[in-house]
């Protein structure tokens, strides 16, 4: 469903009202999961699809709208994608689930009531403790988490973790802003300082610098996923400081894309396609394709493979060659030659021969990160744990 509505009540309102007076089986026979169009289903869990198949409940859970042009934009579009590839699959959706045990009880909710034996709690908070400890409860139910790194030993083993290297296409996007900027000052908003925003940062501001040395990265970091206000205030501040080029990692890039817009200035994309929201000054960005790791998972559940026999990788990660991310369409500012270059950069990361993370590498203020000779290329497993912002980023983590 495209939002926690039903009836003017939320999903967990409705369900505790059916649990309070009993009506459980007459729930089970009208259906409770909301189809991507937002009707009801008709098939009953665990029962046969229209075309005789059995049906596989699929839970997805948002901490943000559907409609954000941005991260949960991105996996909606993912799940519907899925929905259609996948034959069978019963697609059961919430929308802005705050990352609390308002998370573990939409979890609940989705096996008990709906017979979810498969669920995607895409937000980053959701992972640590609410999906460890829901994973412990059911064990019968894979739950998969967008970015959360999966201890073996520690974590419960139907959990497991997907994720892609978008940071190849944040890289290929710092190519094009550096060679696109006119004062070689570029600008980055990101919601929070954890691994996975840190390595956009460092990836966006090493393709940059890779064309031209002297470009800088001004980062802010809001402090949340959805802070508009603070992302317009963020934006008009790198605006008029000569900054030329903003990009950003919050959920919904939408209120950067369009003040970058009307400040006359570029920005670059993340997530989803923002291109609509500046017709003028977008450059490219860095999109997710969730459908094809959504399909990728879901059959391998269908066929019977589990995480915790190990038939389905607890890690699952992937790159631009192998279609789980992509570049945006450059927009009509950058110029030819900027996108034979951008072009180049991106055939050697379907090659596989580029490497980000190169020995050498410094802080930004002035500590060697990674020692010559020691490259750590995009599956090492210490680039899932950095803590720290590259030469050429302008700020610190927390600031």
């Amino acid at each position: 469903m495209s939002s926690k509505k039903y009836f003017g009540l939320s999903r967990r309102q409705v369900v505790r009202g059916l649990l309070a007076t009993t009506a459980f089986g007459i729930t089970a026979k009208l259906g409770t999961g909301c189809s991507p169009s937002g009707t009801t289903n008709q098939a009953s869990v665990g029962g046969s699809a229209a075309g005789g198949a059995e049906e596989l409940p699929v839970g997805f859970i948002y901490v943000g709208p559907k409609d954000d042009y941005g991260y949960n934009q991105a996996h909606a579009q993912g799940a519907a994608g899925t929905a259609k590839a996948v034959p069978g699959v019963k697609l059961l959706e919430e929308a802005n689930v705050p990352e609390t045990t308002a998370v573990a009880e939409s979890m609940r909710n989705m096996i008990d009531i709906d017979g979810a034996k498969v669920l995607f709690p895409t937000s980053f908070g959701y992972f640590d403790p609410h999906i460890l400890k829901m994973a412990a409860e059911y064990p019968d139910v894979q739950f998969f988490h967008a970015g959360g790194l999966y201890k073996e030993g520690t974590h419960p083993k139907n959990v497991g973790s997907y994720f892609g290297y978008i940071d190849e296409a944040q890289y290929v996007a710092g190519v094009v802003a550096a060679l696109t900027s006119k004062t070689g000052k570029l600008g980055f908003i990101g919601a929070k300082p954890i691994p996975q925003v840190l390595r956009n940062i460092n990836s966006f501001t090493l393709g940059a610098r890779s064309v031209k040395p002297s470009a800088t990265t001004q980062v802010v970091f809001t402090g949340n996923w959805a802070e508009p206000i603070k992302e317009a205030e963020a934006a008009n501040s790198m605006a008029d400081q000569g900054i030329d080029v903003i990009t950003c990692h919050v959920d919904s890039p939408k209120v950067v894309m369009e003040t970058a817009e009307k400040r006359g200035i570029f920005s670059s994309g993340y997530h989803a396609n923002q291109s609509a929201l500046a017709p003028k000054g977008y450059l490219t960005g860095a999109e997710w394709d969730w459908t094809n790791i959504y399909s990728r998972i879901t059959q391998d559940v269908k066929a019977g493979k589990t995480l915790s026999d190990g038939s389905i990788p607890h890690l699952l990660r992937g790159g631009l060659k192998d279609g789980f991310c992509k570049v945006s369409d450059y927009g009509p500012a950058v110029s030819s030659e900027t996108k034979q270059k951008a072009d180049a950069v991106k055939a050697q990361f379907m090659d596989g021969s580029m490497v980000i993370y190169k020995g050498g590498l410094k802080d930004n203020k002035g500590n060697v990160i990674i020692p010559a000779g020691q490259d750590q290329k995009q599956q090492d497993p210490k680039l899932e744990e950095m803590n720290y912002l590259v030469e050429g980023v302008i700020g610190s983590i927390g600031s």
